[in-house]
């Protein structure tokens, strides 16, 4: 087994740079469902770009690579001791190199390992089984769609859907519900892993070993691959869309597994996966732990054929005839920021700044370490590596923005910050304040890592490192950062119309399918 930690760390490297064949095809035939002038159809064109760029740089498809997560079957006699020991090492030598950003932080103290090893981490399932070689599979779950997980306990009563109740046509309505409340949050479009039944715990694991499915595989089940169909066909008339922009591709997979449960519990649980799918698996030799075979199809190129017309046959308005774009240096003006409206394309020019989780609630009681009036603050964790030339971003794209919500507004009008970047939208105070202090909040494409990544240049300088490398307040140089405006200092938001839209198309699916 002299070659297994070498084996690990290649389907590490592989699993965050390079999307699977099966999920590229999902991709693309949802790129093809779209008109390519439409926000959607924009934003699956650079999902695809970015692809492209992560498998030629061999870099993080998404710079988020969530709590490494193997799922080992393991011969009789194996030494799974040995085995924990060496894929902590591929683990830490991964991060390392800038092929996992450092994500394993201490619960109580905040602190950053800075090598993704700690209580819990990685998260390694061993299961003997009758087979010679050793199977390793691997899931890299971002937090952003890791935080749209949810669990229903039937029966339950649903926003829109009404009564769900100990049956499947319960069992479907918390699966639409589970789409609607993901909304963009998740980086949709997504991919979805239920687990009907078993208790919390293992509901949730069955939820996410669905994911490990083929994406064209049948469900042996056929109640269940009923099921399946229909969700796929039902959560894409929600108008969710991309990025929650709107449009016709909500959902690309769904995957439903059943185990027993209590007679007093009844569990939907729902494991939400963004667009960048990133799961691997390898076949190793148990005596030289070297790779015999790659489980999933390593790749795939699909030209797509696009949409340019509607339901009725009739030709798609082209949005990008509305869009309009705007250049914009900072800093930024009060006045500059009232001329922007939703649907605006918005290209950066100068310096921005990172800013997550512990940098706002940081900034509420302190003062900033660099002028922030006119700034543009960039809610992103990139995943940097340094060397004798100083520090350079390997992966740059946005995090969920609504985890800021309780701070963001007070923030901006206490510091004069004028524009905000993230994905998924953010809620009603933040609204308010873009509307009361004159500013703008701005949606990047979740997940183009690579792609935005390309457009930061130089990094400035760098601040509170103590919070670690994705919490730590970047300053960066960028050009041609491209983001679109989804809520302005009008009141206006797109992510409010879309979820507002979505809801009554969500109340179309009330009625009883499956009886």
């Amino acid at each position: 087994m002299h070659q297994f930690e070498e084996s690990v760390y290649q389907l590490i490297v592989e699993t965050s740079t390079q999307l699977p064949g099966d999920v590229r095809r999902a991709v693309n035939r949802g790129w093809a469902s779209e008109n390519e002038a439409t926000r959607a159809g924009l934003a699956l064109s650079t999902i695809s770009r970015n692809i492209k760029m992560a498998e030629e740089q061999v870099s993080p498809i998404c710079q988020d690579t969530g709590m490494p997560t193997f799922i080992v079957h393991t011969p009789v006699g194996a030494n799974q001791i040995k085995m924990k020991r060496d894929i902590a090492a591929a683990v830490q030598k991964a991060t390392k190199n800038g092929k996992l950003r450092p994500n394993s932080v201490d619960s109580l103290t905040g602190e950053n390992s800075g090598d993704n090893l700690g209580p819990g981490t990685p998260v390694i399932h061993f299961e003997q089984w009758e087979h010679e070689y050793i199977d390793i599979r691997l899931i890299l779950k971002g937090g952003g769609c890791e935080n749209k997980n949810i669990q229903y306990s039937l029966p339950t009563e649903l926003e829109g859907l009404g009564r769900a109740g100990r049956d499947l046509d319960g069992i479907r309505k918390c699966i639409l519900h589970a789409v609607y409340q993901a909304q963009g949050q998740g980086c949709s479009a997504g991919f979805l892993g239920v687990g009907i039944g078993g208790d919390r715990t293992t509901g949730y694991e069955l939820a996410k070993k669905q994911l490990f499915r083929p994406v064209d595989d049948v469900n042996p089940v056929q109640e269940l691959d009923r099921l399946e169909k229909y969700i796929m066909e039902a959560a894409n008339q929600l108008g969710i869309g991309t990025m929650g922009f709107g449009g016709e591709v909500t959902l690309l997979g769904c995957k439903v597994g059943a185990a027993n449960r209590l007679p007093a519990s009844f569990f939907v649980s729902v494991a939400y996966n963004c667009w960048a799918f990133r799961r691997q698996g390898v076949e190793i030799n148990p005596a030289t732990g070297e790779i015999a075979k790659w489980v999933y199809e390593r790749g795939s190129e699909v030209s797509v054929e696009r949409k340019t017309e509607n339901a009725a046959g009739e030709p798609k308005e082209m949005e990008s005839s509305k869009s309009r774009e705007i250049v914009l240096h900072t800093p930024i003006t009060e006045e500059q920021v009232r001329e922007l409206r939703v649907g605006d394309v918005v290209i950066i020019q100068g310096e921005m700044h990172t800013g997550r989780d512990a940098l706002h609630k940081y900034l509420m009681d302190h003062d900033s370490p660099v002028d922030l009036n006119g700034a543009v603050i960039y809610h992103c964790g990139p995943v940097m590596l340094k060397d004798e030339e100083g520090w350079h971003v390997k992966a740059a794209g946005p995090t969920t923005s609504i985890r800021e919500e309780p701070y963001q507004g007070d923030i901006m009008k206490k510091f004069g910050i004028r524009a905000v970047i993230g994905k998924g939208g953010m809620g009603p105070k933040t609204l308010a304040a873009l509307k009361e202090h004159g500013g703008v909040y701005l949606n990047a494409i979740g997940g183009a890592a690579q792609y935005y990544a390309e457009c930061i240049k130089k990094v400035n300088g760098v601040d509170f490192m103590e919070f670690g490398i994705p919490e730590a307040m970047w300053h960066l140089d960028v050009e041609g950062f491209a983001a679109i405006v989804t809520m302005d200092s009008h009141g206006d938001s797109l992510h409010a119309g879309v979820e507002k839209a979505s809801l009554e198309k969500l109340a179309a699916f009330k009625e009883p399918v499956f009886k």
